[in-house]
């Protein structure tokens, strides 16, 4: 799971071009959104189309999604039980 979480940093920082911040910055239970990376809504479009094409997961409830991106930790988790690839 340690290395799941450590490649979701290295692939956020690199999908959504997040040039200040750097993997080390970002802490497991940090907020995604709002008072931690401060993401905005076309940061969760890039982070979706980044789980449909790394890991196979297709997101179609935004509720669902939500939760999924509230942090590192609760990625990580969902990724393991869902992935298909």
């Amino acid at each position: 799971m340690e290395s799941l979480k450590q490649e979701l940093k290295e692939r956020i920082v690199e999908q959504l071009n997040l040039e200040d911040i750097a993997v080390a910055d970002i802490a497991d239970d940090d907020m995604l959104f709002g008072d931690g990376l401060a993401l905005d809504s076309i940061d969760a479009l890039e982070l979706i189309v980044m789980l449909d094409r790394d890991y196979g997961i297709k997101l179609t409830d935004p509720k669902q999604g939500r939760a999924i991106f509230e942090s590192i930790n609760t990625m990580a988790a969902y990724i393991s039980e869902n992935r298909t690839k």
